[in-house]
């Protein structure tokens, strides 16, 4: 059976993260839905919704090179950005951004 793990798209996602949970009530609470989240990628990591290839946005496959892309929704209507890679012993969600649904439709053209 492979582990299952979470990781962050790079040092600055887990800055931002972080800066969340030490931040004001809001944040704190924004905090607490993406650690949420974590948890039930931990335990299914496509329990989010796949997004269609054509849906992509660039920045996606320039910056981070996915092969798959997936939307977590999180409570009040954020929306958490991941992709899965895998080895042969290990699954990895990996968290790429997460913002409000505005700023959703916003990077996905809707």
């Amino acid at each position: 059976m492979k582990e299952i793990n979470v990781a962050f798209a790079s040092e600055k996602v887990k800055e931002d993260f972080d800066k969340l949970t030490n931040g004001k009530f809001e944040d704190k609470k924004l905090s607490s839905f993406i650690q949420r989240a974590i948890n039930d990628l931990k335990i299914n990591p496509v329990c989010g919704t796949k997004i269609s290839r054509k849906l992509w946005p660039d920045i996606y496959i320039k910056n981070h090179n996915v092969n798959n892309l997936w939307k977590y929704d999180l409570p009040n209507a954020w929306r958490l950005i991941y992709t899965i890679k895998t080895t042969e012993i290990e699954i990895l969600s990996v968290l790429l951004e997460w913002f409000d649904h505005k700023s959703y439709e916003k990077r996905f053209s809707y």
